[in-house]
């Protein structure tokens, strides 16, 4: 058996999310599953890095699978290409070692939402934004986000139930940034909660409005309250950015670097 690790991009606007689905072929990983068996002749299952949510991009998304072929890197990336559809593209295809996991051996994330915030259209950036015009405090923002930097509880900011799973993540940075009409947040971390980004994401935007006050997420988070955070907001502003892996780290463990 190869393992094969793919870089790829997708427009999720018409996708159930990454995972396969029994109610549903809609899915990015049930697409990709069945284009793969059909490529190999055998039943191949692929690994994501993690689960998008149901209209969440990705530019950067990591998966992996494990097949029996002949086929060099350049051929299943060309392949895949040649019979996906238009709104999912394989950026690079790397043979790696057998154990390497694209969910397990990841070591951080960077996601980005995308804020529209005016009332003037931008109709080709429609499908990536969410619209919300009010007048927004950059300062106030980026205030009540450093409260959320570091290793925290953040059972308060996902809409998971309640569980044996930890809620503790750990938050490296987040930036909000002005890019003419739009307002961009950039997350990086070790990982995120289901919705976690995008009710980080409101919550930071009713500081922005004057809502809240920004020492407010000290309150949320030793609450640990679902209902004091901010709204969900939609999906379709939210792109998976890049995967991180520390490569060497694992290959030399394994006793496999051969770069």
């Amino acid at each position: 058996m190869r393992n094969f690790k793919l870089i790829l991009q997708y427009e999720g606007t018409r996708y159930q999310g990454w995972q396969r689905q029994i109610s549903t072929p809609n899915t990015i990983q049930g697409r990709l599953e069945a284009l793969l068996t059909k490529m190999v002749n055998t039943k191949t299952e692929i690994h994501g890095s993690g689960r998008t949510d149901a209209g969440v991009h990705a530019l950067g998304q990591c998966a992996n699978f494990h097949a029996v072929t002949d086929m060099s890197c350049a051929e299943i990336c060309a392949y895949m290409n040649r019979y996906l559809p238009e709104d999912i593209g394989v950026i690079s295809v790397e043979e790696v070692p057998e154990r390497f996991h694209s969910r397990l051996n990841a070591v951080g994330k960077t996601y980005q939402y995308r804020v529209l915030n005016t009332e003037i259209p931008h109709v080709f950036d429609r499908r990536y934004v969410y619209v919300f015009p009010a007048a927004l405090d950059l300062e106030a923002m980026t205030e009540a986000a450093g409260y959320l930097v570091g290793t925290h509880d953040f059972r308060a900011f996902t809409s998971a139930k309640k569980g044996k799973k930890s809620t503790v993540r750990t938050i490296e940075d987040i930036h909000i940034a002005r890019v003419n009409d739009e307002i961009r947040f950039t997350y990086s971390g070790d990982g995120f909660l289901f919705h976690m980004i995008r009710i980080v994401t409101g919550t930071l935007l009713e500081a922005g409005t004057g809502e809240r006050k920004p020492a407010d997420i000290e309150t949320i988070m030793d609450r640990g309250v679902r209902e004091d955070a901010g709204k969900l907001v939609p999906a379709r502003g939210l792109t998976l950015m890049e995967v991180r892996y520390n490569d060497r780290s694992f290959y030399e463990k394994k006793g496999k670097w051969k770069r």
